[in-house]
């Protein structure tokens, strides 16, 4: 099992002991009404919840035992605190390991995990309904549920056919993360050595064909490289549905300035995780021994899944990310903003993936607090509007109106 120096986990302490003084220099957000009353009244979208890999864990696809509508200690989500949360689209993700690269079946996989989420909404009908447009979304908040979306978490799933990606398409994937942990065959993961100097052809054939079909193009988890050529090649607004700002956290896997200068060119929009690792500088310079734990892991054929996922919550435990807080987040939201514009951010908190989560934001009940330190900081609702939910509405509407053209071209 991988182990970290005695000189490397000295610095760590350090910078663990300096980041825990650095989390409370800030006071707690406290809630008001008036947050409040802006937080209900806006429409929360939630870019990334890898809560159906976590269910897939426990419970497999058994689900006769699994109760969503009871708070579950083991999970950062469940409908209670969904409501509580406020949340009102929530994009539900299909996760493939990397892992599926080398031993195949990546597209069947990525299929039972859509099952598995079509099967715990539609099995929740009184808070939860599946939704495949910006229309559904509205009329689903409007009905007082959350609109649950799926998307896909790993370009390898598609197995090199576009014909998959349709396919996907077809059984409700709105959008594609195009790599995971690994370089594949047509993108370059930021996580992993470089093949493509970003994408290659195909990559750019796959790009197209998910605008034509009205699928997200999601770039999170992608070299700087491959996500300035996704942005180049892409007729259609992007996001980033999980990734925050490098320039505050210096992680491969966040997004540079002038990457985010593209992002506003683009009418795209980066959703801000919510992992300690991506929003502290001292937790991304931890987070990159992490990946390298993760990939070894994900080498070895001898351990199942589960036994992966219990090594890798192991070496969490035994190498705690640093504390951060919600304070950290908005950081990297009005980071965001001051590069990119108002316009162009999200939130893409990657609850059920990440093995720790920020103060005031420990679970899905908690996503106000970013409304009140929106106020705190002087943006008005407008604005908080657009942060929370408006942004990515506006570029989902853009994304399906360049789908529409492109189709109508095709068919004269």
């Amino acid at each position: 099992m991988f182990r970290l120096s005695l000189f490397v986990s000295l610095i760590l302490t350090m910078a663990i002991s300096s980041d825990a003084i650095h989390a409370h220099e800030r006071s707690k957000v406290v809630l008001t009404p008036e947050a409040m009353r802006i937080h209900r009244s806006a429409l929360l979208v939630d870019g990334h919840n890898d809560f159906p890999g976590k269910v897939r864990g426990k419970y497999g696809f058994d689900l006769k035992d699994f109760d969503f509508t009871t708070p579950n200690p083991d999970f950062h989500t469940d409908i209670p605190r969904l409501i509580e949360g406020g949340v009102g689209a929530q994009f539900w993700v299909s996760y493939v390991p990397a892992s599926f690269i080398k031993n195949g079946g990546a597209a069947k996989h990525a299929f039972e995990q859509i099952d598995l989420i079509k099967r715990f909404v539609t099995g929740n009908p009184q808070a939860l309904e599946m939704a495949y447009s910006t229309s559904d979304i509205e009329r689903i908040r409007h009905e007082g549920k959350i609109a649950s979306l799926i998307g896909v978490e790993g370009g390898h799933a598609l197995e090199n056919s576009v014909g998959v990606l349709r396919t996907l398409y077809e059984v409700g994937a709105r959008y594609l993360t195009l790599t995971h942990s690994d370089t594949i065959d047509w993108a370059d993961s930021a996580t992993d050595d470089p093949k493509h100097d970003g994408l290659n052809e195909l990559g750019e054939q796959i790009i197209l064909e998910m605008n034509r079909l009205g699928m997200l193009v999601d770039i999170s988890h992608v070299s700087a490289d491959a996500m300035r050529d996704a942005l180049r090649i892409s007729k259609a607004p992007i996001i980033a549905s999980h990734s925050s700002a490098f320039s505050l956290a210096q992680t491969a896997r966040n997004v540079p300035d002038d990457v985010l200068k593209e992002v506003a060119k683009n009418n795209g929009v980066v959703m801000v995780n919510f992992y300690p690792a991506f929003i502290s500088n001292e937790g991304a310079k931890r987070v990159q021994e992490m990946f390298s734990f993760w990939r070894n892991l994900q080498q070895d054929t001898t351990l199942s899944e589960d036994e992966k996922n219990k090594r890798m919550d192991e070496y969490d435990q035994k190498y705690p990310t640093p504390p951060t807080t919600v304070h950290d987040v908005v950081d990297h939201i009005e980071h965001i903003i001051n590069i990119a514009g108002i316009e162009h951010v999200g939130i893409g908190s990657d609850y059920d993936g990440i093995s720790a989560a920020p103060e005031q934001l420990e679970d899905v009940s908690k996503f106000p607090y970013i409304t009140q330190e929106l106020l705190n900081r002087g943006y008005g609702e407008p604005d908080i509007t657009k942060i929370l939910g408006g942004n990515f509405m506006r570029a989902f509407r853009a994304v399906e109106r360049v789908a529409e053209r492109m189709q109508n071209t095709q068919k004269l």
